[in-house]
């Protein structure tokens, strides 16, 4: 079976893109459109919800993830008026520093449902409706480089980064049968809106321990997870894919910022 350049096309597909007000999210959902696909935001603020919907020409839907009820909402508005979801991006993320020993129940609970809970939980409605349908599907979560090393004061985030991971190997098996597959994206630094005001004073130093030496961009995430969602992938299902300029495969190692030369550890 010869590749096609129309394989890569998503016309007439329908997304769900959660968190894609900004960042990250905005740039998935905006690459989605640019290959033919309809497409809603998901998004807890509404200014970023409607600019971003406006932008893509697609849905917007103030929705918090974390709630059950609006995601059911949510995703039955998005089926009315857009048409059977086959792409799910669930991006929706945060965090803040929070010391192991200082973590509280209280703290722990809201990381893991801001960046795990209504993974399941988006996942599940959706595929679900897949299944009834007998349609095929793609979904995309977006994990981070924190899930598979240490992240000292964010142990909690991380953790629930990990458990995005081994959920997109579990979710790919149990739904690889129905024809719906399921993948991950791994970030480092990736030059978001956040990120921007973060160094604006001093990005100096910011991406010397990615092996690239810089930050990477939302549309090169959003060009992974186009690739991801199209008939360019179907045969890749239960991967994490690090979109982080080499870190993760690095393991540590840097290209010293004064010297060039291959550093472990302190320079």
């Amino acid at each position: 079976m010869a590749i096609d350049p129309s394989d890569i096309l998503l016309t007439g597909r329908v997304a769900v893109v959660t968190g894609g007000g900004a960042g990250i999210g905005r740039g998935i959902a905006e690459g989605l459109a640019a290959f033919g696909v309809s497409v809603a935001i998901w998004e807890r603020d509404p200014d970023t919800c409607a600019a971003a919907a406006d932008a893509v020409g697609g849905l917007g839907m103030v929705t918090d993830v974390r709630d059950t009820a609006a995601v059911d909402a949510a995703l039955e508005r998005t089926q009315r008026e857009l048409g059977m979801v086959s792409i799910l991006v669930n991006n929706a993320g945060g965090t803040f520093n929070s010391p192991l020993l200082d973590t509280t129940e209280n703290g722990w609970d809201a990381l893991y449902r801001s960046n795990l809970r209504h993974v399941l939980l988006c996942t599940q409605r959706v595929a679900r409706r897949l299944v009834e349908a007998h349609s095929p599907g793609s979904v995309i979560n977006v994990t981070s480089i924190e899930g598979v090393r240490a992240a000292p004061g964010y142990a909690a985030y991380a953790a629930a980064k990990a458990g995005v991971i081994n959920y997109t190997r579990t979710a790919s098996f149990e739904l690889a049968p129905h024809d719906i597959r399921v993948n991950a994206l791994a970030p480092d630094l990736t030059m978001t809106e956040g990120l921007q005001n973060l160094v604006a004073a001093d990005a100096a130093g910011i991406a010397d321990g990615i092996p690239m030496r810089r930050a990477g961009h939302v549309d090169e995430m959003a060009a992974a997870a186009v690739f991801l969602a199209s008939d360019m992938a179907s045969y890749i299902t239960g991967q994490t894919i690090h979109v982080d300029g080499g870190t993760e495969a690095a393991g540590g190692w840097y290209h010293h910022p004064q010297s060039g030369t291959p550093t472990l550890g302190p320079g």
